[in-house]
């Protein structure tokens, strides 16, 4: 299966790397001409807001370049050292780009503030209204359709760029406010327009940085893309229930993981391989994630098993810092029993409750070595 195909609406299929590429070719192409046109009119103009918008285009097109070759790198096959791709290259290239945003920013505000100190004063005619105006018209664009592009390929560098874009327009359309000002009135204000350009340039850097090193340090799943997996797999007619999916992400469309899935404890090893393989099928062709599949036995066959597990599901249901309980086995031969209990982050006396727990089942079953397995919430909340 091709990794790098994408579905999208009517059962299009497309290869998510051509379309990242062909967009941030025309962001290049349509940033540069902004640029050479902005730089044009700054310098004629004597405006340094103008010039700082020029800087900042730039920087966009940097950034497309950026997502190009971080797009590429991302595709590498796997070797021996990056068993499970490159696909984490794409998350450092938004931090990447990320900085070249934060150092436009920068400089805009140290330009800015160097001019408002040497007190150079602006002047402009009919062009520089006009060449600004369509760099508006041409940012709106760019932003509708890389927002688009992006919500098609999936890709959060993309529709970064496409909310960049948009509210780049909104910047340039406030130098053409302040060109029309000093035009208008003699006031200019073009060192103050350029100082809040930058701070706004800045403030999209650390936005852009934050979420990037937020996943390369590993975010929750997607809460919708692991209610979908877990209801596809209680699908099968033996699982009785889906418990400790964990979902580890290798850029996009590139998962690991596994799961825990409970049966009934008279299936043969047959069987249960047989429902292993169906299930890692299943999450590779649709969910692109190659699945790990571990077995829950349910004590169902004696009455003893079925009455115990109750109470012991009583016991964890007083507790409201336990989200979940599951993973029940009693094994009367041996004098052992065992369940799994997930905690919620939030609970500041983890220790205390399974503590706890592990007393109050160990009061039921005076004669039991009681086993209590403290998970982490990785994906039910």
């Amino acid at each position: 299966m091709d990794m790098n195909k994408r579905t999208v609406g009517n059962n299009q299929t497309i290869d998510r790397d051509q379309l990242i590429v062909r967009t941030s070719g025309i962001g290049i192409g349509g940033n540069v001409l902004l640029v050479v046109g902005k730089v044009i009119v700054g310098l004629l103009a004597h405006s340094i807001s103008i010039v700082s918008d020029a800087v900042n285009n730039l920087t966009d097109a940097l950034s497309s370049i950026v997502t190009m070759v971080g797009t590429r790198l991302s595709n590498k096959r796997p070797d021996k050292k990056h068993p499970f791709g490159h696909g984490r290259i794409e998350f450092i290239a938004s931090s990447i780009i990320g900085m070249l945003i934060f150092v436009a920013g920068a400089s805009a505000i140290y330009s800015s503030i160097r001019d408002l100190v040497e007190g150079s004063d602006p002047t402009y005619d009919v062009y520089s209204f006009v060449i600004i105006g369509l760099a508006v018209v041409v940012k709106v664009a760019l932003g509708l359709f890389f927002r688009k592009q992006g919500k098609k390929a999936n890709s959060d560098a993309l529709k970064a760029s496409g909310v960049d874009a948009l509210w780049d327009s909104v910047l340039s359309a406030g130098t053409l406010v302040g060109a029309g000002i000093s035009y208008a009135t003699g006031v200019h204000l073009e060192g103050y327009i350029g100082i809040a350009i930058g701070l706004f340039i800045i403030k999209s850097a650390i936005d852009v940085f934050r979420e990037s090193i937020s996943k390369i340090i590993g975010e929750r799943t997607d809460p919708e893309l692991v209610k979908s997996m877990m209801e596809d797999i209680a699908k099968h007619p033996e699982v009785l229930g889906v418990y400790d999916l964990i979902i580890n992400n290798y850029g996009n469309d590139r998962n690991v993981a596994g799961v825990h899935v409970e049966v009934a404890d008279h299936l043969t090893a047959r069987d249960i391989q047989q429902l292993e393989r169906e299930i890692a099928v299943l999450c590779y062709q649709k969910y692109h994630t190659v699945m790990t599949v571990g077995i829950y036995a349910a004590n169902s066959e004696t009455e003893l098993g079925r009455t115990t597990r109750e109470k012991v599901y009583a016991i964890t249901a007083r507790y409201p810092q336990i989200i979940q309980t599951h993973g029940f086995f009693l094994d009367e031969k041996n004098k052992t029993v065992s369940v799994d209990i997930i905690l919620d982050f939030e609970a500041a006396d983890g220790d205390a409750v399974y503590s706890a727990v592990k007393h109050d089942i160990e009061a039921l079953l005076p004669d039991y070595q009681v086993i209590v397995v403290l998970d982490r919430d990785y994906t039910v909340s």
